[in-house]
């Protein structure tokens, strides 16, 4: 998939932002990827509310292959073939990773922490007393003779 073609794919989604990545293309609305366009197809974000959909159609998970094993990325599935020919339906499944990549990211995110009324102490490194000094001075001087 070339970069023009995918532009045209998701005009009745709106602008979205396309990026090289890996072997293909990161594709991105609001700053937020949704979806990814690899040598194998194209691929939306997926969650546990829009994977049925997913399954429903027999798509697959995003799947590669290492020299020791299969990697499969739950996060994103393979979009339906027949959504190519249908840019109306392609932008609401658009739509819907949009949703789940940005549900996603609030998870992510960390919880802000809640201000306290405290105040942090200064550490001051305190001198060594009288009597440590002396203890010091002892450890230093080498064995007699």
């Amino acid at each position: 998939m070339d970069r023009d073609f995918l532009i045209d794919l998701f005009a009745d989604f709106g602008p979205v932002t396309i990026r090289r990545m890996f072997s293909g293309y990161g594709i991105s609305a609001d700053g937020t990827n949704f979806a990814l366009a690899l040598r194998a197809g194209l691929y939306f974000r997926a969650d546990e509310q829009t994977i049925p959909q997913f399954e429903a159609e027999s798509s697959k998970p995003f799947s590669y292959q290492t020299r020791a094993k299969t990697v499969t990325v739950n996060s994103y599935w393979e979009l339906p073939a027949r959504l190519f020919d249908d840019s109306e339906e392609l932008s609401t499944w658009a739509r819907a990773a949009l949703a789940a990549a940005q549900r996603a990211a609030l998870r992510k995110r960390p919880k802000a922490r809640k201000a306290t009324k405290a105040v942090a102490k200064k550490v001051v490194a305190k001198k060594p007393t009288a009597k440590k000094k002396s203890a010091a001075k002892k450890k230093k001087k080498p064995p007699s003779e």
